[in-house]
Protein backbone atom coordinates (compact mmCIF):
# COMPACT_ATOMS: atom_id res chain seq x y z
CA UNK A 1 0.00 0.00 0.00
CA UNK A 2 2.89 2.21 0.79
CA UNK A 3 4.59 2.03 -2.20
CA UNK A 4 0.59 2.62 -4.20
CA UNK A 5 0.82 5.62 -1.96
CA UNK A 6 4.15 7.33 -2.67
CA UNK A 7 5.02 6.41 -5.82
CA UNK A 8 1.62 7.45 -7.18
CA UNK A 9 2.06 11.26 -5.54
CA UNK A 10 5.12 12.06 -6.56
CA UNK A 11 4.37 10.25 -10.33
CA UNK A 12 1.62 12.37 -10.52
CA UNK A 13 3.45 15.95 -9.36
CA UNK A 14 6.62 15.27 -11.56
CA UNK A 15 3.72 15.12 -14.69
CA UNK A 16 2.31 18.52 -13.21
CA UNK A 17 -1.00 17.29 -11.60
CA UNK A 18 -1.86 19.66 -8.85
CA UNK A 19 -1.00 18.94 -5.17
CA UNK A 20 -4.68 18.89 -4.11
CA UNK A 21 -5.01 16.38 -7.02
CA UNK A 22 -1.88 14.26 -7.26
CA UNK A 23 -3.03 13.72 -2.81
CA UNK A 24 -6.08 12.46 -3.26
CA UNK A 25 -6.29 10.55 -6.42
CA UNK A 26 -2.85 8.89 -5.05
CA UNK A 27 -4.84 8.42 -0.82
CA UNK A 28 -7.94 7.25 -3.11
CA UNK A 29 -5.86 4.57 -5.14
CA UNK A 30 -4.27 3.29 -1.53
CA UNK A 31 -7.25 2.60 -0.07
CA UNK A 32 -8.71 0.65 -3.24
CA UNK A 33 -5.28 -1.52 -2.91
CA UNK A 34 -5.80 -1.92 1.01
CA UNK A 35 -8.93 -3.43 0.48
CA UNK A 36 -11.49 -0.57 2.03
CA UNK A 37 -12.67 -0.79 -1.74
CA UNK A 38 -16.16 -0.85 0.47
CA UNK A 39 -15.53 1.33 2.91
CA UNK A 40 -14.54 4.36 1.34
CA UNK A 41 -16.64 7.06 3.52
CA UNK A 42 -13.24 6.82 5.68
CA UNK A 43 -12.10 9.15 3.21
CA UNK A 44 -14.95 12.22 3.39
CA UNK A 45 -14.65 11.54 7.49
CA UNK A 46 -11.25 11.57 7.64
CA UNK A 47 -10.89 14.86 5.76
CA UNK A 48 -13.41 16.20 7.55
CA UNK A 49 -12.19 14.88 11.24
CA UNK A 50 -8.34 16.61 9.84
CA UNK A 51 -9.82 20.27 9.08
CA UNK A 52 -12.20 20.36 12.31
CA UNK A 53 -9.80 21.90 14.23
CA UNK A 54 -9.99 25.45 15.60
CA UNK A 55 -6.11 25.68 15.47
CA UNK A 56 -6.26 25.89 11.84
CA UNK A 57 -7.94 29.04 12.12
CA UNK A 58 -4.47 30.91 12.36
CA UNK A 59 -3.72 29.99 8.88
CA UNK A 60 -6.52 32.11 6.89
CA UNK A 61 -5.79 34.87 9.36
CA UNK A 62 -1.74 35.25 8.80
CA UNK A 63 -2.43 34.65 4.94
CA UNK A 64 -4.67 37.58 5.37
CA UNK A 65 -2.39 40.20 6.98
CA UNK A 66 0.15 38.92 4.65
CA UNK A 67 -1.98 39.62 2.32
CA UNK A 68 -3.16 43.07 3.29
CA UNK A 69 0.13 44.41 4.03
CA UNK A 70 1.00 44.34 0.38
CA UNK A 71 -1.73 46.17 -0.14
CA UNK A 72 -1.09 48.93 2.33
CA UNK A 73 1.99 49.96 0.52
CA UNK A 74 4.49 48.33 2.93
CA UNK A 75 6.25 47.20 0.62
CA UNK A 76 8.08 50.45 -0.89
CA UNK A 77 8.71 51.55 2.94
CA UNK A 78 10.66 48.48 3.73
CA UNK A 79 12.49 48.74 0.80
CA UNK A 80 13.24 52.41 1.21
CA UNK A 81 13.98 52.17 4.58
CA UNK A 82 17.05 49.08 4.28
CA UNK A 83 18.15 50.98 1.51
CA UNK A 84 19.02 53.93 3.57
CA UNK A 85 20.49 51.29 6.11
CA UNK A 86 22.80 49.22 3.72
CA UNK A 87 22.63 50.90 0.49
CA UNK A 88 25.87 52.07 0.65
CA UNK A 89 28.09 48.76 1.13
CA UNK A 90 29.59 47.03 -1.81
CA UNK A 91 26.67 45.11 -4.09
CA UNK A 92 24.38 47.50 -1.93
CA UNK A 93 20.72 46.75 -3.68
CA UNK A 94 22.06 42.87 -2.84
CA UNK A 95 22.26 43.78 0.76
CA UNK A 96 19.16 45.91 0.38
CA UNK A 97 17.23 42.78 -1.15
CA UNK A 98 18.24 40.51 1.91
CA UNK A 99 17.40 43.19 4.67
CA UNK A 100 14.01 44.18 3.01
CA UNK A 101 13.38 40.45 3.03
CA UNK A 102 14.31 39.81 6.39
CA UNK A 103 12.11 42.79 7.36
CA UNK A 104 8.92 41.68 5.49
CA UNK A 105 9.08 38.13 7.14
CA UNK A 106 8.04 39.78 10.44
CA UNK A 107 5.01 40.77 8.58
CA UNK A 108 4.17 38.52 5.74
CA UNK A 109 5.17 35.02 7.29
CA UNK A 110 5.77 33.37 3.92
CA UNK A 111 7.98 33.03 1.40
CA UNK A 112 5.90 33.68 -1.63
CA UNK A 113 4.23 37.01 -0.86
CA UNK A 114 7.97 38.10 -0.47
CA UNK A 115 9.00 36.73 -4.24
CA UNK A 116 5.54 38.23 -5.65
CA UNK A 117 5.49 41.76 -3.40
CA UNK A 118 9.02 42.62 -2.67
CA UNK A 119 10.15 41.26 -5.67
CA UNK A 120 8.86 43.48 -7.90
CA UNK A 121 9.94 46.33 -6.29
CA UNK A 122 13.64 44.98 -5.77
CA UNK A 123 14.24 43.99 -9.52
CA UNK A 124 12.78 47.31 -10.89
CA UNK A 125 15.38 49.30 -8.79
CA UNK A 126 18.00 46.84 -9.20
CA UNK A 127 17.71 46.97 -13.49
CA UNK A 128 17.74 50.48 -13.15
CA UNK A 129 21.07 50.52 -11.72
CA UNK A 130 22.56 48.14 -13.85
CA UNK A 131 22.42 44.76 -12.35
CA UNK A 132 22.22 42.01 -14.51
CA UNK A 133 18.12 40.71 -14.30
CA UNK A 134 19.19 37.02 -13.67
CA UNK A 135 21.07 37.91 -10.61
CA UNK A 136 18.38 39.79 -9.53
CA UNK A 137 15.89 37.64 -9.99
CA UNK A 138 18.63 35.02 -8.05
CA UNK A 139 18.65 36.50 -4.68
CA UNK A 140 15.24 37.72 -4.68
CA UNK A 141 14.15 33.85 -4.63
CA UNK A 142 17.55 33.16 -2.22
CA UNK A 143 16.30 35.95 0.12
CA UNK A 144 12.82 35.18 0.43
CA UNK A 145 13.99 32.06 2.01
CA UNK A 146 13.80 33.43 5.30
CA UNK A 147 10.04 34.83 5.25
CA UNK A 148 8.76 32.15 7.11
CA UNK A 149 11.39 31.63 9.67
CA UNK A 150 11.21 34.93 11.12
CA UNK A 151 8.00 34.76 12.71
CA UNK A 152 4.87 34.87 11.98
CA UNK A 153 5.07 31.63 9.68
CA UNK A 154 2.26 29.84 8.37
CA UNK A 155 4.06 26.81 8.05
CA UNK A 156 5.38 26.80 11.75
CA UNK A 157 1.40 26.91 12.52
CA UNK A 158 0.43 24.36 10.57
CA UNK A 159 3.37 22.24 12.03
CA UNK A 160 2.64 23.34 15.69
CA UNK A 161 -0.96 21.56 14.76
CA UNK A 162 0.37 18.44 12.74
CA UNK A 163 3.05 18.03 15.66
CA UNK A 164 1.40 19.55 18.96
CA UNK A 165 4.06 21.36 19.39
CA UNK A 166 3.98 25.04 21.51
CA UNK A 167 3.15 28.02 18.14
CA UNK A 168 5.02 30.51 20.65
CA UNK A 169 8.38 27.96 21.18
CA UNK A 170 8.71 27.93 17.17
CA UNK A 171 7.98 31.80 16.64
CA UNK A 172 10.71 32.76 19.21
CA UNK A 173 12.97 29.61 17.72
CA UNK A 174 12.93 31.15 14.20
CA UNK A 175 14.46 34.19 15.43
CA UNK A 176 18.37 33.48 15.07
CA UNK A 177 18.12 30.99 12.63
CA UNK A 178 16.26 33.71 9.98
CA UNK A 179 18.93 36.08 11.26
CA UNK A 180 21.87 33.92 10.33
CA UNK A 181 19.91 33.39 7.22
CA UNK A 182 20.18 36.63 5.96
CA UNK A 183 23.72 36.98 7.57
CA UNK A 184 24.73 33.92 5.47
CA UNK A 185 23.34 35.95 2.44
CA UNK A 186 25.07 39.30 3.15
CA UNK A 187 28.51 37.45 3.36
CA UNK A 188 27.74 35.45 -0.02
CA UNK A 189 26.70 39.18 -1.46
CA UNK A 190 29.88 40.48 -0.43
CA UNK A 191 32.21 37.97 -1.94
CA UNK A 192 30.33 37.90 -5.53
CA UNK A 193 30.69 42.17 -5.31
CA UNK A 194 34.75 40.93 -5.04
CA UNK A 195 34.51 39.23 -8.09
CA UNK A 196 32.13 41.45 -9.95
CA UNK A 197 31.84 45.06 -10.38
CA UNK A 198 28.41 45.60 -8.98
CA UNK A 199 27.34 49.41 -8.72
CA UNK A 200 27.24 50.91 -5.19
CA UNK A 201 25.00 53.34 -3.73
CA UNK A 202 26.32 56.56 -1.76
CA UNK A 203 25.79 56.45 1.96
CA UNK A 204 22.48 57.82 3.23
CA UNK A 205 22.64 60.68 5.73
CA UNK A 206 21.54 59.73 8.89
CA UNK A 207 18.92 62.50 8.81
CA UNK A 208 17.17 60.34 6.17
CA UNK A 209 17.85 56.80 7.61
CA UNK A 210 16.02 58.65 10.87
CA UNK A 211 12.86 59.75 8.27
CA UNK A 212 12.85 56.02 6.14
CA UNK A 213 12.39 54.74 9.63
CA UNK A 214 9.89 56.55 11.20
CA UNK A 215 8.21 56.04 7.57
CA UNK A 216 8.58 52.43 7.78
CA UNK A 217 7.95 51.52 11.65
CA UNK A 218 4.88 50.55 10.79
CA UNK A 219 6.59 47.43 9.43
CA UNK A 220 9.30 46.96 12.38
CA UNK A 221 6.16 47.15 14.76
CA UNK A 222 3.87 44.62 13.36
CA UNK A 223 6.32 41.54 14.37
CA UNK A 224 6.83 42.62 17.88
CA UNK A 225 3.10 43.13 18.59
CA UNK A 226 2.27 39.91 17.04
CA UNK A 227 4.88 37.91 18.44
CA UNK A 228 4.34 39.36 21.86
CA UNK A 229 0.94 38.98 22.25
CA UNK A 230 1.39 35.09 21.65
CA UNK A 231 4.32 34.75 24.00
CA UNK A 232 2.92 36.88 27.15
CA UNK A 233 -0.32 35.03 26.78
CA UNK A 234 -2.48 37.49 25.81
CA UNK A 235 -3.64 36.14 22.62
CA UNK A 236 -3.62 32.60 21.20
CA UNK A 237 -1.74 32.23 18.11
CA UNK A 238 -5.44 32.49 15.88
CA UNK A 239 -6.41 35.75 17.82
CA UNK A 240 -2.98 37.05 17.17
CA UNK A 241 -3.39 36.36 13.35
CA UNK A 242 -6.98 38.54 13.98
CA UNK A 243 -4.82 41.12 15.80
CA UNK A 244 -2.36 41.71 12.64
CA UNK A 245 -5.60 41.70 10.25
CA UNK A 246 -6.73 44.57 12.04
CA UNK A 247 -3.65 46.15 12.68
CA UNK A 248 -2.82 46.03 8.61
CA UNK A 249 -6.58 46.96 8.19
CA UNK A 250 -5.92 50.53 10.86
CA UNK A 251 -2.92 51.09 8.33
CA UNK A 252 -4.24 50.92 5.47
CA UNK A 253 -7.35 53.78 7.02
CA UNK A 254 -4.18 55.55 7.73
CA UNK A 255 -2.22 55.57 4.35
CA UNK A 256 -5.38 55.84 2.58
CA UNK A 257 -4.38 52.99 0.63
CA UNK A 258 -7.08 50.41 1.42
CA UNK A 259 -9.77 50.72 -1.03
CA UNK A 260 -12.82 48.28 -1.50
CA UNK A 261 -11.53 46.42 -4.58
CA UNK A 262 -8.40 45.66 -2.86
CA UNK A 263 -9.92 44.77 -0.16
CA UNK A 264 -12.24 42.00 -2.45
CA UNK A 265 -9.20 41.00 -4.10
CA UNK A 266 -7.48 40.57 -0.85
CA UNK A 267 -10.02 38.60 0.64
CA UNK A 268 -10.65 36.29 -2.44
CA UNK A 269 -7.03 35.40 -2.78
CA UNK A 270 -6.70 34.11 1.16
CA UNK A 271 -9.96 32.50 0.57
CA UNK A 272 -8.32 30.38 -2.38
CA UNK A 273 -5.48 29.83 -0.57
CA UNK A 274 -6.39 28.56 2.18
CA UNK A 275 -8.99 26.36 0.67
CA UNK A 276 -5.76 24.54 -1.27
CA UNK A 277 -3.93 24.36 2.19
CA UNK A 278 -7.36 23.32 3.87
CA UNK A 279 -7.57 20.91 0.89
CA UNK A 280 -3.92 19.15 1.07
CA UNK A 281 -4.26 18.98 4.78
CA UNK A 282 -7.85 16.79 4.88
CA UNK A 283 -6.08 14.78 2.41
CA UNK A 284 -3.24 14.48 4.34
CA UNK A 285 -5.09 13.21 7.31
CA UNK A 286 -6.56 10.01 5.69
CA UNK A 287 -3.17 9.53 4.26
CA UNK A 288 -1.73 9.79 8.05
CA UNK A 289 -4.35 7.55 9.18
CA UNK A 290 -3.32 4.95 6.12
CA UNK A 291 -0.06 4.88 7.60
CA UNK A 292 -0.73 4.52 10.74
CA UNK A 293 -3.09 1.59 10.36
CA UNK A 294 -0.16 -0.37 7.94
CA UNK A 295 2.34 0.77 11.21
CA UNK A 296 4.35 2.51 8.27
CA UNK A 297 6.37 5.33 10.59
CA UNK A 298 7.33 2.71 12.80
CA UNK A 299 8.57 0.45 10.28
CA UNK A 300 10.63 3.32 8.59
CA UNK A 301 11.89 3.64 12.11
CA UNK A 302 13.01 0.25 13.01
CA UNK A 303 14.94 0.35 9.33
CA UNK A 304 16.43 3.95 9.97
CA UNK A 305 17.75 2.35 13.12
CA UNK A 306 19.16 -0.29 11.49
CA UNK A 307 21.51 1.40 8.95
CA UNK A 308 22.62 3.94 12.05
CA UNK A 309 22.09 4.55 15.45
CA UNK A 310 24.02 7.38 15.15
CA UNK A 311 22.02 10.87 15.52
CA UNK A 312 24.41 13.51 13.72
CA UNK A 313 24.57 10.90 10.60
CA UNK A 314 20.72 10.45 11.02
CA UNK A 315 20.55 14.17 10.63
CA UNK A 316 22.72 14.42 7.80
CA UNK A 317 20.47 11.71 6.03
CA UNK A 318 17.90 13.76 7.04
CA UNK A 319 19.23 17.07 5.36
CA UNK A 320 19.63 15.63 1.90
CA UNK A 321 16.45 13.70 2.49
CA UNK A 322 15.00 16.91 2.56
CA UNK A 323 16.70 19.03 -0.11
CA UNK A 324 15.58 16.26 -2.19
CA UNK A 325 11.88 16.37 -1.61
CA UNK A 326 11.87 19.85 -1.68
CA UNK A 327 12.63 19.91 -5.76
CA UNK A 328 10.07 17.96 -6.31
CA UNK A 329 7.27 18.71 -3.66
CA UNK A 330 6.52 22.19 -2.15
CA UNK A 331 7.20 22.63 1.38
CA UNK A 332 3.75 22.79 3.27
CA UNK A 333 2.43 19.46 1.43
CA UNK A 334 5.77 17.78 2.28
CA UNK A 335 6.03 19.02 5.46
CA UNK A 336 2.25 17.40 6.21
CA UNK A 337 2.97 14.10 4.66
CA UNK A 338 6.46 13.75 5.95
CA UNK A 339 5.97 14.92 9.81
CA UNK A 340 3.82 12.49 10.90
CA UNK A 341 5.89 9.87 9.65
CA UNK A 342 9.65 11.07 10.60
CA UNK A 343 8.05 12.30 14.58
CA UNK A 344 8.94 8.45 16.15
CA UNK A 345 12.11 8.48 14.81
CA UNK A 346 12.74 12.30 16.29
CA UNK A 347 12.08 11.52 19.33
CA UNK A 348 13.25 7.97 19.36
CA UNK A 349 16.84 9.92 18.44
CA UNK A 350 16.07 12.71 21.38
CA UNK A 351 15.88 15.37 19.14
CA UNK A 352 13.76 18.51 20.18
CA UNK A 353 10.59 18.84 18.34
CA UNK A 354 10.71 22.74 18.04
CA UNK A 355 14.59 21.89 17.05
CA UNK A 356 13.31 19.64 14.26
CA UNK A 357 10.25 22.11 13.22
CA UNK A 358 12.98 24.64 12.08
CA UNK A 359 15.02 22.21 10.53
CA UNK A 360 12.22 20.59 8.22
CA UNK A 361 10.61 23.87 7.59
CA UNK A 362 13.85 25.88 5.93
CA UNK A 363 15.23 22.10 4.55
CA UNK A 364 11.70 22.01 2.49
CA UNK A 365 11.86 25.68 1.83
CA UNK A 366 15.28 25.94 -0.30
CA UNK A 367 13.17 23.56 -2.77
CA UNK A 368 11.52 26.91 -3.72
CA UNK A 369 14.88 27.55 -5.97
CA UNK A 370 15.14 24.63 -6.76
CA UNK A 371 13.79 23.06 -10.06
CA UNK A 372 11.85 21.34 -10.99
CA UNK A 373 9.29 22.23 -8.47
CA UNK A 374 10.74 25.76 -7.12
CA UNK A 375 7.96 27.79 -7.37
CA UNK A 376 9.75 30.70 -6.60
CA UNK A 377 11.85 30.16 -9.66
CA UNK A 378 8.34 30.39 -11.69
CA UNK A 379 7.28 33.53 -9.36
CA UNK A 380 10.86 35.65 -11.19
CA UNK A 381 9.70 34.15 -14.77
CA UNK A 382 6.72 36.46 -14.59
CA UNK A 383 8.09 39.19 -12.22
CA UNK A 384 11.47 39.32 -13.93
CA UNK A 385 10.59 38.53 -17.01
CA UNK A 386 13.72 36.18 -17.51
CA UNK A 387 13.75 32.28 -19.31
CA UNK A 388 13.61 29.90 -16.36
CA UNK A 389 16.55 28.51 -17.33
CA UNK A 390 18.43 32.07 -16.87
CA UNK A 391 16.98 32.31 -13.07
CA UNK A 392 17.67 28.86 -12.57
CA UNK A 393 21.47 28.71 -13.52
CA UNK A 394 21.64 32.06 -11.19
CA UNK A 395 19.90 30.68 -8.33
CA UNK A 396 22.24 27.87 -7.62
CA UNK A 397 25.52 29.64 -6.51
CA UNK A 398 23.03 30.83 -3.23
CA UNK A 399 21.91 27.60 -2.57
CA UNK A 400 25.76 27.28 -1.19
CA UNK A 401 25.03 30.06 1.98
CA UNK A 402 21.09 28.51 2.55
CA UNK A 403 22.37 24.73 2.57
CA UNK A 404 25.64 25.90 5.06
CA UNK A 405 23.16 27.52 7.31
CA UNK A 406 20.65 24.44 7.11
CA UNK A 407 23.69 22.73 8.79
CA UNK A 408 24.34 25.08 11.16
CA UNK A 409 20.96 25.23 12.36
CA UNK A 410 20.82 21.25 12.33
CA UNK A 411 23.86 20.71 13.87
CA UNK A 412 23.80 23.52 16.73
CA UNK A 413 20.67 22.90 18.41
CA UNK A 414 21.18 26.30 20.54
CA UNK A 415 20.91 28.52 17.51
CA UNK A 416 16.88 27.55 17.63
CA UNK A 417 16.28 26.61 21.21
CA UNK A 418 18.60 29.54 23.27
CA UNK A 419 16.42 32.21 22.99
CA UNK A 420 12.45 29.76 23.47
CA UNK A 421 14.33 28.41 26.81
CA UNK A 422 15.48 31.84 27.91
CA UNK A 423 12.43 33.65 27.42
CA UNK A 424 9.99 30.62 28.51
CA UNK A 425 12.42 28.28 30.35
CA UNK A 426 13.07 25.08 29.48
CA UNK A 427 10.47 22.57 28.70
Amino acid sequence: MAWVLFIGFIGLVLVRVPITMAIGASVLASLLVAGYADDLYIMPQQVMEGIDNPALLAVPFFIMAGNLMNVVGLTDKIFTFAAALVGHMRAGLAQVNVVASMIFAGVSGAAVADCAGLGTVEIKAMRERGYPVDFSAAITVASSCVGPIIPPSIPLVIYAFISNTSVARLFLGGIVPGLLIGASLMIFNRILAIRYDFPREPRAPLRAVLRSAVDGVAALVAPGIILGAIIFGYTTATEAGVLACAYALLLGVIYRSITWRNLWETLSETMYITAVIMIIIGYSTVMGWLLAIEQIPQALAGIVLLATSNKYVFLALLIIFLLLIGTVVEGIPAMIILVPMLLPLIDQFGIDRVHFGLIITFGLLIGIATPPMGIGLYIMVEVAKVSFERVTIAVLPFLIPLIITLILITYIPALTLWLPNLVMGPE
